[in-house]
C-alpha cells in the first residue's frame, strides 16, 4: 500500500500539472513536441475514460478535473507492482487463502481506497474535487493494468478490462 502512495506522489512530477515544470521546477516546457503529443494522447485516453464514469445516477465524473489524479493513480500502482516484483517478499511469498501473491497485491492497492459516501457528498466531490471517486481510483486505475486482467484471469468483456486501455508510462 506505501508503495503506491509514494508511486502516486512521484508520477505527479509528471502529470498534467507537474509536467509543465522543469528539474529546477521552473515553469517550462521542456518536452520534446513527439513526447508532448504522445503524453497528451495517453492522458486524453484517461479523460474519456474517467468521463464515461457516472454516480448517484446521473451525474459524470468530470474527465478534465481529474486527468491529474488518475494519471498519478496509474502510475502509482504501476511503480508499486514493478516494485514489488523486483522485492525479496514477491520471491518468498505464497499463496494464502488461494490468493496469489499479485492478486495479495491488487487486493491490498483496492483497500487504500475502501469508503462509504453519501450521495450528496459524492455529487459535491464529483463536481468539485479533482481526485476521482474511490471506486473510479481502483476500478479505473486497475481497468487499465493488463497484470490485474492476468491476475484474476478476467474476460476481455468486463467491465474491469479497459478495451482501449491507457498506457501512461
Amino acid at each position: 500500500s506505501i508503495g503506491f502512495v509514494i508511486g502516486h506522489e512521484m508520477t505527479h512530477g509528471f502529470d498534467d500539472q507537474g509536467a509543465q515544470f522543469d528539474g529546477s521546477g521552473n515553469l517550462k516546457n521542456w518536452w520534446t513536441d513527439t513526447d508532448l503529443t504522445k503524453f497528451k494522447q495517453a492522458t486524453e485516453c484517461i479523460v474519456n475514460q474517467f468521463s464515461q464514469y457516472v454516480v448517484d445516477g446521473d451525474l459524470h465524473v468530470q474527465g478534465k478535473l481529474v486527468v491529474g489524479e488518475a494519471t498519478a493513480d496509474l502510475g502509482g500502482i504501476t511503480i508499486a507492482y514493478r516494485a514489488f516484483h523486483l522485492s525479496k517478499e514477491y520471491k518468498d511469498a505464497k499463496t494464502i487463502n488461494g490468493m496469489t501473491p499479485d492478486q495479495q497485491f491488487f487486493l491490498g492497492t483496492a483497500h487504500v481506497w475502501a469508503t462509504n459516501i453519501r450521495p450528496q457528498q459524492i455529487r459535491n466531490q464529483v463536481t468539485t474535487d479533482p481526485h476521482p471517486p474511490a471506486q473510479f481510483r481502483v476500478n479505473g486505475s486497475l481497468a487499465n493494468i493488463s497484470q490485474f486482467k492476468e491476475a484474476f484471469a478476467i474476460p476481455e468483456n468486463s467491465p474491469m478490462v479497459n478495451k482501449n486501455r491507457c498506457i501512461i508510462w
